[in-house]
């Protein structure tokens, strides 16, 4: 009975994802105490026993658990289970966000939270809350994190008015007499979300776990939350606090936490990181949170901190070499210090303090100047100033890194840097993108075959609840490379193949958790996450078949998360 598989999937295509050789189908697998036990006819038939469950895959595709590496989870979990939805199709135009604003049952606290607009589609925030709900706080988040809106009341809680100055790092915008519109960008959104009372755990416990089921729902296994810490009212919608991460280790005590989650602490917001405050977090011993409570590292680990070193280019904040946009603007790095040297500087201040601690750093960094000066950061912060190469083995990376030319992309896989980025984004937001950009610089916009190319450790990830959480949309993003209004043009050089971007997912994603022993692919010895699709994996050319696969089945360690019919 000893060698009889708990779980055997037959007649399948096994996408074994096995890095010494990525092209490798089999035909079937068997599981036994979580793990991969065997592959192929040959390998499993003699491992089906009496208890053994038998599942025929009908030809789908076995593929390994998705693994997110850039998904808020905390923060998607509020905006689908925890708050006042304004997604397109609830609320297509900006009179449309306010009658849903007019009606919504304000919470437990008093305040009506909500999120999910969209500038690119509705037209440029104007002050369109101002007068809503003139005797309760309305805060509407947008789907990108990086600017909300608010009523007179909130204002008023929040004490912003005409004589609340400029935010390093963040815009309060103002009519033309300096009174606030409503409107706050990246690091001023925390003037407002710090006097907004924290989410309760009544709300924020059953939209966790209602959020972990859909997941599971579409086959991931692994997600890295980028952001969970003391200044998470300057990221997103502010719920991913302290008290966020406790309740994700109660959670894991408890066995009710089936996800794989990786954390990135957050010590600074969307503007003004600087040296003090990460070294002051770093001090806190927030790090090892987890430590002392008996919870395996494979299951809830905080792998290290997260750093804004630039905003977006749809708000003109993202630090470019070449001016774009309607107001001709370079863009600057949102790191505390008065000029854009005493801002380098301190970045890589920030940067070997993270380094020195043993802990990994994922920078923000959206334009090529912010990508080139991370890199530059990042490599300067592994030089032990005895002749080391500056390589890292703390595997530090790139968020999103829109652009990359070809010897920064070089110059990343030779030190070990990774790259997690958003085709998704680039797709939903493509066509302001290509407003602000340019035509030429948004072809080149997330370089992904140049870095695949260059050896670079490329992840695809969603960056929800900025994007759907849906991978298969991100794999044909790109793959297809298109946006909301254009199909990708076929001789597009940046796409990449249908199996390179679930690599990217999967194998890849691991890299970047310190996990590729573990997970990421399946091949015998390996745990056992994975799912079964309805369908075989499409060829490139009919990659949007995925869109209408059904994720028939997934396992988390051999334990079945999901499964429908």
């Amino acid at each position: 009975m000893g060698d009889f598989a708990d779980l055997v999937i037959t007649n399948a295509r096994v996408h074994t994802m096995d890095p010494a050789a990525p092209h490798h189908v089999s035909d079937a697998v068997a599981i036994t105490g979580g793990r991969i036990a065997a592959l192929g006819h040959r390998g499993v038939s003699g491992r089906i026993g009496p208890a053994t469950q038998v599942i025929d895959a009908a030809g789908g595709a076995v593929i390994p658990g998705i693994n997110d590496a850039h998904l808020h989870f905390v923060s998607a979990a509020m905006a689908a289970f925890g708050y006042v939805r304004l997604e397109p199709a609830v609320a297509p135009h900006w009179a449309a966000v306010v009658d849903v604003l007019e009606t919504a049952p304000a919470g437990e606290d008093g305040w009506v939270r909500a999120h999910g607009w969209d500038e690119a589609l509705l037209g440029p925030a104007q002050g369109f809350l101002l007068n809503v709900r003139p005797d309760t706080p309305v805060v509407a988040f947008d789907s990108t994190g990086h600017q909300l809106l608010a009523n007179t009341e909130a204002l008023r809680r929040a004490g912003i008015n005409a004589a609340t100055p400029d935010v390093d790092g963040g815009v309060v915008a103002r009519s033309s007499d300096g009174t606030p519109t409503g409107l706050l960008q990246d690091g001023a959104m925390e003037l407002l979300s710090r006097a907004m009372p924290p989410v309760p755990g009544s709300t924020l416990r059953p939209a966790l776990l209602a959020f972990q089921e859909q997941l599971h729902s579409l086959g991931i296994t692994s997600l890295t939350d980028p952001g969970l810490g003391p200044a998470c009212a300057g990221l997103m919608d502010g719920a991913g606090s302290t008290a966020a991460l406790e309740l994700l280790a109660d959670l894991a005590e408890a066995k009710q936490l089936s996800l794989r989650i990786n954390v990135l602490m957050l010590f600074a917001g969307t503007g003004g990181a600087n040296s003090r405050a990460v070294e002051a977090g770093l001090r806190s011993g927030l790090s090892a949170a987890y430590l002392d409570r008996g919870i395996s590292p494979e299951q809830l680990r905080i792998a290290g901190v997260k750093i804004f070193a630039d905003g977006i280019p749809r708000s003109g904040t993202a630090w470019m070499s070449e001016p774009y946009g309607k107001a001709c603007t370079h863009g600057s790095l949102v790191i505390q210090g008065a000029s854009e040297a005493q801002r380098v500087a301190e970045l890589h201040k920030i940067l070997k303090l993270i380094n020195d601690a043993g802990l990994q750093a994922g920078v923000h960094a959206t334009g090529d100047a912010a990508t080139a000066a991370a890199v530059q950061a990042i490599i300067a912060a592994g030089d032990g100033g005895n002749g080391d190469s500056g390589r890292s083995e703390n595997r530090h990376y790139i968020i999103h890194g829109a652009f990359g030319d070809p010897e920064t992309l070089h110059t990343m896989a030779s030190q070990g840097i990774g790259y997690s980025t958003n085709p998704l984004i680039r797709q939903e937001a493509g066509d302001i993108m290509r407003q602000v950009l340019g035509e030429d610089r948004f072809s080149k916009h997330q370089p992904l075959q140049s870095a695949l190319g260059a050896g670079v450790r490329l992840n695809l990830a969603s960056d929800a609840p900025v994007t759907s959480a849906d991978w298969r949309r991100t794999v044909v993003a790109a793959v297809r490379r298109g946006t909301r209004s254009q199909p990708g043009n076929p001789r597009d050089p940046e796409r990449i193949g249908g199996l390179q971007a679930l690599m990217a997912m999967t194998v890849n994603a691991a890299w970047q958790d310190h996990a590729e022993q573990f997970k990421g692919a399946l091949t015998p010895g390996m745990t056992a996450d994975l799912c079964l699709l309805s369908k075989p994996w499409p060829v490139d050319e009919e990659i949007e078949e995925l869109l209408d696969t059904e994720v028939r089945l997934t396992l988390s360690g051999g334990r079945v998360v999901h499964q429908s019919g």
